[in-house]
């Protein structure tokens, strides 16, 4: 095996696929609001972390991936693959004394900044390039080390004095790729490939902190993922694989990692093989302005939300992170043309050619050619029988409607957090309201919410089903 520079063109393959890669290697990096002290940021590195073999016995958490998926491969085709995974490093915040020595502190503040110990994550990664045909048989097998390290950062003040310095400690990590493929039986010449990414370090926790997760982390693989690209030939879709190779898909093992066609759209020469489970082909969405890191992020809420910050708030989290700053300068110098692109895009529209089908007498006149039924599946014209202003349901043998004044009960088999804080609170009913599937909701104001009248005149009402509610009074 020669490990050696990508086949040409891998490079820009990759370059295209590494946007989503680089949402799945800082995946949870660090959460809103972007600070140390966050509860939630205290808890860290929970995708794709592959743990040293003498603490992965004592936890939940696995030492290797196991990637298979199928390919079909072209004569004197190579494989490329690249491992991509967070190293993390210790911070620790030292200030400068007067003798020109320092002392470690829990903080140190800065006019635009209070720097405090952080675990950071700088990117690894490890790139093997093997022929096709030497996968076959007994594979290929690539051992990696990164040695232990320790670097110092002086920290100035505004007037460029040395007020102290950063520490940052990294620890000896080591791994091993193994590659390898088999033919399958068939007509078609496929082959299963498997690629294995191992934690082979020989640490060990002390026998005080054997159960201590912190310890383990700057020894451990965190957000590991693969990318794989063929030189010729294709990869086969593990979620929509031809008929003749579902069978073949089916018995694919896959382990703490899943495979997806990634890049470009139309292409299955490279595949991402990631801890969280993506479809085929995954984008960033184009709207997006930048990365915020936040697991299940929504641009638009995070982005107001980062915004509105106190200014200490922001201080203490460009203190915490390279990245979570960076965070803090998008939200503030985010202009609105662009704070407007996040608030929805519709990607289903699709342009209609030539003229559409004649419409029925009666129906409802479609600008885009597309038939519709005389009566449409909701027509509140056509719903002469229902209506939310008049309608009363019968409630522990009271009538309630509009006006009624109920006591709120949420029921535990469908009720989320926010219902939670109103259970046993007062409410006016505003609508009686049925849905398409013959269930009945009341449509209801909060007694003593001071916004109350504008959600009346918005028509914005919480809803609550008959048996989540007590009547107060009877309304004859």
């Amino acid at each position: 095996m020669t490990v050696t520079a990508f086949a040409p063109g891998t490079e820009e393959r990759f370059a295209v696929a590494r946007q989503v890669a680089d949402a799945v290697l800082f995946e949870g990096y660090v959460l809103y609001p972007y600070r140390a002290s966050a509860a939630k940021n205290r808890l860290r590195w929970q995708f794709g972390v592959l743990v040293p073999p003498g603490w992965g016995a004592e936890c939940e958490e696995h030492d290797f991936q196991h990637t298979e998926c199928l390919m079909e491969p072209k004569a004197g085709a190579t494989l490329s693959v690249e491992v991509r995974f967070l190293h993390a490093r210790r911070r620790t915040v030292q200030r400068a004394r007067p003798d020109g020595g320092y002392d470690t502190v829990s903080e140190l503040r800065l006019e635009d900044r209070v720097l405090v110990p952080w675990d950071e994550g700088g990117e690894e990664r490890v790139e093997v390039v093997a022929s096709v045909d030497e996968l076959l048989g007994d594979g290929v097998t690539h051992p990696f080390r990164r040695p232990a390290r320790e670097d110092t950062e002086p920290v100035l003040d505004a007037a460029g004095r040395t007020v102290g310095r950063l520490v940052r400690r990294s620890e000896e990590i080591s791994g091993t790729v193994r590659l390898s493929a088999r033919e399958l039986d068939g007509p078609y010449r496929a082959l299963r490939l498997t690629a294995v990414v191992e934690n082979t370090s020989d640490w060990t926790p002390p026998e005080e902190r054997a159960a201590d997760r912190d310890a383990a982390l700057p020894h451990s693989l965190v957000a590991t993922h693969l990318l794989m690209a063929l030189s010729a030939g294709s990869f086969l879709s593990m979620t929509d694989p031809p008929e003749w190779a579902k069978g073949a898909v089916a018995a694919c093992r896959n382990l703490h990692t899943w495979p997806v066609l990634a890049g470009e759209p139309g292409r299955a020469d490279l595949v991402l093989s990631s801890p969280i489970i993506l479809d085929d082909h995954p984008a960033i969405a184009p709207e997006s302005p930048g990365a915020l890191y936040d697991a299940t992020e929504i641009d638009e809420i995070l982005a107001l939300r980062t915004a509105a910050l106190t200014d200490e708030e922001k201080r203490e989290a460009r203190g915490t992170d390279e990245r979570a700053a960076a965070v803090i300068e998008l939200a503030d110098s985010m202009p609105p043309e662009v704070l407007e692109r996040l608030h929805g895009a519709v990607r289903s529209l699709r342009e209609v050619t030539g003229p559409g089908p004649s419409t029925p007498d009666g129906g409802f006149p479609d600008e885009y050619g597309v038939q519709r039924p005389d009566t449409p599946w909701w027509d509140p014209a056509s719903e002469a029988g229902f209506d939310p202003a008049r309608d009363r349901v019968v409630v522990d043998g009271r009538s309630v409607g509009q006006g009624s004044r109920v006591k709120l009960h949420p029921g535990l088999r469908r009720t989320d957090a926010q219902d939670i804080f109103l259970r046993g609170r007062t409410a006016k009913v505003e609508a009686v309201l049925h849905d398409v599937d013959g269930g009945v909701h009341l449509a209801v104001t909060v007694e003593g919410d001071p916004g109350a009248d504008i959600r009346r005149e918005q028509g914005r009402f919480l809803y609550f089903q008959p048996d989540e509610v007590t009547p107060l009074e009877d309304d004859v």
